[in-house]
């Protein structure tokens, strides 16, 4: 019956991640197109789309340096599906799925319970924070399954000791996905060591082994992760390049004469720990997880919390009695989560769902524990002609948040929220495709960002052709821009010296005056999103 019932929560968990997988979210944004391209261009030619061969360490990309875990995990879908939405956004899907699965046997394995470990899974099934986040092309999910996959391995370990080399494995797989687990993966490893610290001791042999691996499968990293371009990211979305808290503690200690003990109570080092605490519990606020959620529309449907208010009494029962009972399982679950925060705390935007991602699936645990106390105290205290009736109650309030998301999601967001996945791109590339031949020169704005990467993308380019044929310069953050790519050109500078037959995409009444308009495309709010205009 277990195993019946387990399949029915993975089939569940397809469905609500699979369903219209490439077309809703309603477009591929900016970094899901780079995702698939590198991609695409690795599976065709083992070079990058700047031309590096098998980059390990890290791909170029916009400049932004994105840890190559997902670039190689889409390489089998594109080969497989061709160069489209669903095959970029496979790999998440699966690594949402496997989370389920995965989340079912490390729960059992944490608490020897297989109805705590079904409820568990069942949770994160139906998560709306798990669900956004498997039906897009996102490293952070592909992460926080390596993360989960390898909590799991560590406490299998303790029966089986050879097992803590796949562990240390599935770590280093999340450190070379997602950025914020270069610094989880390491603390969550170590944390896990001295919790079960007498089965590491107890396990000398495969323990130096899995350090021999670690340190050679790193080695890519380390010249690297020295560089100036791996900080370049961290200083882009850093608090601590905030220079506020500077001008604060100077005007302070200046206020109080310069003296000794005001450059104490007012050093600066206390201002940046001061915001940096803020912006670690706003990641678990009552506010972010259960009303509001993340204010990226990509990141959340903007209607609800990252959890369905549903959730929210399972969730203090369960901490509730995972404190009274002492439960060992504590321990790992709290400091799991209070690990998976640490990074995401130096972002200026907080709380943030993506890079808090590998938190999961604690919170999805933690509910299930309290669901299980609460059905458990029913069949003992609830005569059982009304456990019907309450047990009926429990799974109407259920189905009627997991509706309200699910028709937000498909129907409200999908529409609403378009822009904010870049819909437009790919109509606007297709139209300018279908007719380039007949132009001497083609404009495209980059007002909406980076549009050369849609043009690589949906044209198919192959690696040598978008190496000959594009012209681009790094900029003084250290991004990439691409000026143009064979005759479109992003850069409207020549326009105005260019003679002969010109077509020009730019945004919504920005034509200049003597081009005719042939073409509005539009978002699914119906909005202009580009207007396309020609000049013979």
């Amino acid at each position: 019956m277990k195993k019946v019932l387990l399949l029915f929560i993975i089939g569940l968990a397809l469905s609500l991640r699979i369903f219209q997988l490439g077309q809703t979210p309603a477009s591929l944004y900016w970094d899901e197109v780079s995702l698939g391209y590198n991609a695409y261009s690795i599976a065709t030619s083992l070079h990058d789309e700047h031309g590096e061969y098998v980059p390990l360490a890290r791909f170029i990309a916009f400049g932004d340096y994105k840890p190559p875990g997902y670039i190689y995990a889409a390489v089998p879908s594109i080969l497989t599906f061709g160069l489209n939405e669903f095959a970029v956004r496979f790999p998440s899907m699966l690594a949402g799925l496997l989370m389920v699965l995965i989340t079912y046997y490390f729960t059992k394995e944490l608490f020897a319970n297989d109805s705590i470990a079904l409820l568990s899974s069942l949770v994160i099934a139906i998560s709306p924070w798990a669900i956004q986040f498997s039906r897009a092309a996102f490293e952070a999910n592909l992460a926080a399954f390596f993360n989960l996959f390898g909590v799991y391995l560590f406490l299998v370990s303790r029966r089986k000791k050879w097992i803590i080399i796949l562990s240390v494995i599935s770590f280093i797989l999340s450190f070379y996905t997602f950025n914020a687990n270069r610094i989880i993966a390491p603390l969550l490893l170590l944390s896990l060591s001295i919790i079960y610290g007498k089965s590491i001791i107890n396990n000398k042999k495969w323990v130096l082994i899995s350090i021999i691996i670690s340190l050679i499968a790193l080695m890519p990293s380390y010249s690297y992760l020295q560089s100036h371009e791996s900080k370049l990211r961290f200083q882009e979305v850093s608090i601590f390049n905030n220079l506020s808290p500077v001008e604060i503690s100077n005007e302070r200690i200046k206020t109080d004469g310069n003296t000794w003990w005001a450059k104490i109570i007012h050093n600066r080092r206390i201002l940046f720990a001061e915001d940096y605490l803020k912006h670690y519990f706003d990641n678990f606020s009552g506010r972010f997880l259960f009303t509001h959620g993340d204010i990226n529309p990509r990141l959340a449907v903007q209607s609800m919390g990252e959890f369905y208010p549903w959730d929210l009494p399972f969730l203090l029962i369960g901490i509730y009695w995972l404190v009274k009972k002492r439960e060992k399982n504590l321990a790992v679950l709290s400091i799991w989560m209070m690990i998976a925060a640490i990074p995401a705390a130096t972002a200026r935007e907080t709380p943030h769902a993506l890079r808090i991602l590998s938190i999961l699936p604690t919170y999805h645990i933690l509910i299930a524990y309290g669901l299980f106390h609460v059905i458990k105290w029913m069949k003992l205290k609830i005569h059982k002609q009304n456990i019907l009736i309450a047990f009926s109650v429990i799974c109407f309030l259920l189905s009627v948040n997991i509706f309200y998301y699910l028709h937000d999601y498909y129907i409200h967001y999908s529409r609403d929220w378009s822009g904010e996945w870049q819909y437009g791109y790919k109509q606007m590339v297709s139209y300018v495709s279908s007719v380039a031949d007949k132009y001497d020169h083609i404009f495209v704005t980059n007002a909406l960002g980076r549009p050369y990467i849609y043009f690589a993308f949906f044209d198919k380019y192959s690696s040598a052709d978008f190496s000959k044929n594009r012209v681009a310069e790094r900029d003084w953050f250290g991004f990439w821009d691409v000026k143009s790519l064979g005759k479109i050109q992003f850069d409207f500078s020549t326009l105005p010296k260019s003679t002969g037959r010109i077509l020009i995409v730019n945004t919504p009444g920005n034509l200049p005056g003597d081009f005719h308009l042939l073409q509005k495309v539009k978002n699914l709010k119906d909005e202009d999103v580009f207007w396309i205009a020609e000049r013979i």
